[in-house]
């Protein structure tokens, strides 16, 4: 593997990282505290093409490989986690799944104008009786004529309440086992759908997180994504390359929280000099340090594999693992180091400390994580 960075994710990365400083760093806390979607920094987002980092050219895409795009989303989360998880679901969890199995037709409806920045996507997969088993979700897709109706609710559906449009996956056959599902792109605005509630979340507080509910919604047959009653191996496929990104946005909250408190042990007077020069608290910093630096070489690693055309799923599911309880660490102890100032709204690192938490959870949770790999090594031994 060669961890020589190229020309494009260089340039990206860099691009991404002068904005954030300019435009997201400064107004994060003010967006945390206000619970407000920045659309007009959403505006300027799309007109850089990171809706659509890693869709071909010819789609209206900026081609970046996975490697360049978790890049990209680790230098959005170093300045709001709440930005980055908007951009990180509509590019591997909507415009991804669509640029690999959508139709010429749906790519130039639906895909085009994300890439283009037209829009956000969203994902709607879990359900609120369901969380990690996508086995037995109830929202169903009944065949009639040519058409499909949806019926069910979808909950913790990231950008639900702000997307152009949202991959859903819908039962289309109960009697089956793995092909019992089936995935369908819809416009947001199509009649049958609707937004029935906004969670109040502990962090990443300026995203959208919705429940959404689809009321006899009738959608035509050429709307389903890939094969009838392949649904859950898009959202599989589009769930690896998404953990990977996961892992990007861990590493990039992480860094963030180590930067300021590096910042603060230096400045922090204490005891006839700065707190920083305590061997207790150089320990610290060095296992966060390293800890971090191994979480990124982890998302790295799955995104080359994926790159690379190899298999990627014992890779992601370890990256997202190591990466997002690496950062609720992380974030853990930067807030400990700052004392009380730790806890008080006046520093960042107590929303870092927030938006870490969900990272573990979402996409896949820890123990899902866990559950992945640990198959993946049994079936390699067997």
């Amino acid at each position: 593997m060669n961890w020589n960075l190229t020309d494009d994710q260089r340039m990206v990365r860099d691009m991404v990282r002068e904005f954030v400083a300019a435009e997201v760093t400064p107004n994060a806390a003010e967006w945390d505290r206000d619970k407000r979607f920045p659309t007009e920094v959403f505006e300027k987002l799309g007109e850089l093409g990171l809706f659509g980092m890693t869709v071909d050219e010819d789609n209206g895409g900026a081609g970046l490989d996975l490697s360049g795009y978790c890049l990209a989303l680790e230098e959005l989360a170093r300045g709001d986690a709440s930005t980055c998880v908007a951009i990180s679901v509509t590019n591997s969890l909507f415009c991804a799944p669509l640029q690999r199995y959508g139709t010429a037709a749906q790519k130039a409806r639906f895909l085009r104008p994300c890439a283009g920045g037209e829009w956000l996507g969203a994902f709607c997969l879990s359900e609120p009786e369901v969380g990690s088993d996508a086995a037995a979700l109830k929202t169903s897709a009944r065949r009639d004529g040519d058409d499909f109706v949806l019926t069910g609710a979808k909950a913790w559906v990231t950008n639900g309440a702000v997307c152009g449009a949202m991959l859903v996956f819908a039962v289309t056959d109960p009697d089956a086992s793995r092909g019992r599902l089936s995935a369908f792109v819809v416009p947001a605005d199509h009649p049958g759908v609707a937004i029935v509630h906004e969670e109040d979340k502990l962090g990443i507080r300026s995203s959208r997180t919705n429940q959404v509910a689809f009321d006899e919604c009738r959608v035509p047959g050429e709307w389903m994504v890939g094969e009838e009653g392949q649904g859950l191996d898009v959202a599989l496929r589009s769930l690896d390359g998404g953990r990977a990104g996961i892992a990007a946005q861990a590493v990039g909250i992480a860094h963030a929280a180590l930067e300021l408190t590096l910042s603060y042990v230096v400045e922090r007077q204490a005891f006839g000099g700065p707190i920083g020069r305590f061997a207790g608290l150089q320990g610290e910093l060095a296992t966060m340090a390293t800890h971090i630096r191994a979480a990124r070489l982890l998302y790295l690693r799955a995104a080359w594999l994926r790159d690379h055309g190899e298999p990627d799923t014992m890779a992601a599911s370890s990256a997202k693992l190591f990466a997002s309880e690496m950062a609720n660490r992380v974030s853990y102890q930067a807030v400990q180091m700052h004392g009380g100032y730790g806890y008080v709204t006046d520093y960042p690192v107590e929303r870092l400390y927030r938006d870490a938490r969900v990272t573990t959870i979402y996409e896949g949770t820890s123990e899902i994580q866990r559950l992945v790999i640990a198959r993946q090594l049994i079936a390699a031994a067997g």
